[in-house]
């Protein structure tokens, strides 16, 4: 009999400008416009989105960028922006051919972990309307909706998570 192992995930730092996290980001935002718009994106809308919301603040000491690779294979990202006492997760992408198998589930965990470590006491997002699939993977792991802390464009709902500790004494 022979068993074939599933490839794991892994979850690595990296700078938004190199070139895996240039095309995965570039990637996130083709699909964050097509679904916006609903239907292809127009010449150059694309570059204007990744201008308007840029992501070269995903490093330090403003933020962090994770990409997370399913085996050998480039398969998704998340980002952190530090605040005063919390973090805003934002970036959150898992190529299509990769979803389902757990990396929504690796990046959430890599970053609370990073947040931790930081010393955050809770992470915050804001996400659309049109992306039913982002509001239940957080409401799965433990995000609850919030009011409203920010005012961008696209942001539709808001959510927090609590971030706990092993021990009291380890924050």
């Amino acid at each position: 009999m022979t068993v074939t192992a599933r490839p794991t995930w892994s979850i690595s730092a990296t700078r938004p400008d190199q070139p895996d996290a240039v095309h995965l980001l570039r990637e996130h935002m083709t699909e964050m416009v097509v679904r916006y718009h609903r239907r292809p994106a127009l010449p150059g809308e694309v570059d204007a989105a990744l201008a308007e919301m840029p992501s070269d603040d995903l490093t330090h000491p403003s933020g962090l960028l994770l990409l997370a690779h399913h085996g050998p294979e480039l398969a998704g990202c998340a980002g952190l922006r530090w605040q005063s006492g919390w973090a805003e997760l934002t970036r959150v992408f898992v190529r299509p051919e990769h979803r389902g198998a757990g990396g929504g589930a690796a990046l959430l965990a890599a970053v609370e972990q990073a947040a931790r470590a930081a010393g955050v006491d809770r992470i915050r997002l804001d996400t659309r309307n049109d992306l039913v699939e982002a509001r239940a993977l957080y409401a799965r792991h433990g995000y609850v909706e919030i009011s409203a802390y920010s005012s961008g464009p696209y942001a539709d709902h808001w959510f927090q998570k609590e971030l706990t500790y092993a021990s009291e004494g380890a924050k």
